[in-house]
């Protein structure tokens, strides 16, 4: 697969706009996880939440355990302890599902940001950037004599605008008929431009 033209101006148009895609998804990148973070920032205080009733829960438990094994009155006084530690439990997995919700929303908001207007532009840009190294890698094959010259000729009389063959010859068909080598050399080099090829000093 041929990935840049031969000429350099259209080279360096080629690989300034690959560099800007690359640019243009680190970019969105950046963003996508700048609001990742900036959204996880919510999940404090329910992470805080979270931990400090997990804490209390398991000090009220094991306070109900342990005030259970007090002589007669031991179920009585550890009930309020167990009922603490129950709610305690309760509001820990408040704040565990509110911090389960935040790191959803972090995940897809970012992702999101990110991956929207980097499919935009590469949906643009590269079929465009594939069709042309497949048509350049294939026409590639064909430039290796002055008889592929000829092929290319025929293929800018079928492509090429008519203003631009005129500019060329009054005759093309003619001349390419004759074999007249000068024009079918100057039409070659049209069709070759356009699939980002130079004409190879071996084919002149």
């Amino acid at each position: 697969m041929k990935l840049y033209a031969d000429a350099t101006p259209r080279f360096a148009t080629q690989l300034a706009l690959d560099a800007l895609l690359v640019a243009w998804v680190v970019l969105w990148i950046w963003v996508g996880t700048t609001v990742h973070d900036g959204t996880m920032a919510l999940a404090g205080p329910g992470e805080r939440t979270a931990a400090s009733a997990t804490s209390l829960s398991e000090s009220m438990g094991d306070a109900g355990s342990y005030l259970q094994g007090v002589p007669l009155v031991g179920d009585g006084i550890a009930a309020p302890f167990q009922q603490a530690s129950d709610a305690s439990q309760a509001l820990a997995e408040t704040g565990e599902s509110t911090v389960r919700a935040v790191e959803r929303l972090a995940l897809w908001l970012g992702l999101s940001i990110a991956v929207i207007p980097i499919l935009v532009v590469a949906s643009r840009y590269l079929p465009g950037r594939v069709r042309f190294a497949r048509e350049a890698a294939a026409a590639q094959q064909y430039v290796d004599g002055p008889a592929d010259l000829e092929l290319f000729a025929l293929r800018a009389m079928a492509h090429q605008p008519l203003h631009v063959l005129n500019r060329v010859t009054d005759d093309p068909v003619g001349a390419w008929r004759r074999g007249d080598a000068d024009v079918i050399d100057r039409l070659a080099r049209l069709e070759l431009a356009d699939h980002g090829l130079r004409l190879p000093a071996g084919a002149r």
